[in-house]
């Protein structure tokens, strides 16, 4: 056990991961690359399960196991034509959101490493 705290907690908590998914949706809404790979008109349900699985990742609640299961990333994300070009228009849009969220140094740079390696591993065509 440690009493060094969690990513979640030094973030702020819920509150951080509902802004920063919150501005990063908003910039998806807009974004003529990412837009399309949304089926639902309504961005409200992935912003929801964004949100939960990044505040479950870095040592928040169980909630996204509760509702959804294993996360199975590359499984679920599977269906979706994601290439460089997506890849690096999700990183934008989440860059944007970290910047704008402005967490503090070390949150921001252990959330910038994940992002990096996130986008590329749901990189599923050339």
């Amino acid at each position: 056990m440690t009493d060094e705290p969690t990513l979640y907690d030094a973030a702020g908590g819920m509150l951080f991961f509902e802004a920063l998914v919150g501005r990063f949706y908003a910039g998806v809404a807009a974004d003529p690359i990412l837009r399309p790979l949304y089926p639902d008109a309504d961005l409200g349900a992935a912003q929801h399960r964004l949100t939960l699985f990044l505040a479950q990742y870095w040592g928040g609640p169980r909630t996204y196991d509760d509702e959804r299961g294993h996360p199975r990333l590359r499984m679920r994300h599977a269906p979706f034509a994601i290439g460089p070009v997506e890849r690096d228009a999700w990183l934008a849009r989440m860059r944007e959101a970290i910047a704008w969220s402005d967490p503090p140094p070390a949150v921001a740079e252990r959330l910038h490493r994940y992002i990096d390696m996130a986008a590329e591993a749901m990189r599923n065509r050339d």
